[in-house]
């Protein structure tokens, strides 16, 4: 099962998305910031890491930058509603991916899909 590590400050968007990520097949942990989930990150078993770049302590761009020296093999997609933070996340860390907000459940899902190859079962829903 595809492992995804979602930090995410709001707790009613953690919820919203952890809960349709869940419902989509894919093994959630949920963090309410980037320092919680550095020693996630550590441990390595993630294959996503799912980040939004504004957050307390440690923000998305700086786990990213974590993620890829720990643990290169886990991609990394940001989720913001900043534009100009959205321009500091593509110069800071080209190889992720970004998602604006606002988006629907199912745009984040289907972006996930892709990402792992699962186009074809996003298509059918």
């Amino acid at each position: 099962m595809i492992r995804i590590l979602l930090a995410e400050d709001d707790d009613v968007m953690r919820e919203y998305l952890a809960r349709a990520l869940t419902s989509a097949g894919y093994h959630v942990t949920a963090v309410d910031r980037g320092t919680e989930a550095v020693p996630y990150i550590d441990s390595g078993t993630f294959d996503l890491l799912l980040s939004d770049i504004v957050m307390p302590e440690m923000d998305g761009i700086e786990l990213a930058q974590h993620t890829a020296k720990v643990a290169p093999q886990t991609q990394v997609m940001f989720i913001t509603g900043f534009a100009a933070v959205s321009l500091r996340a593509e110069e800071n860390v080209p190889q992720a991916k970004l998602l604006s907000k606002p988006f629907h459940l199912k745009d984040l899902v289907r972006e996930v899909d892709n990402l792992f190859g699962r186009a074809d079962r996003s298509s059918q829903q």
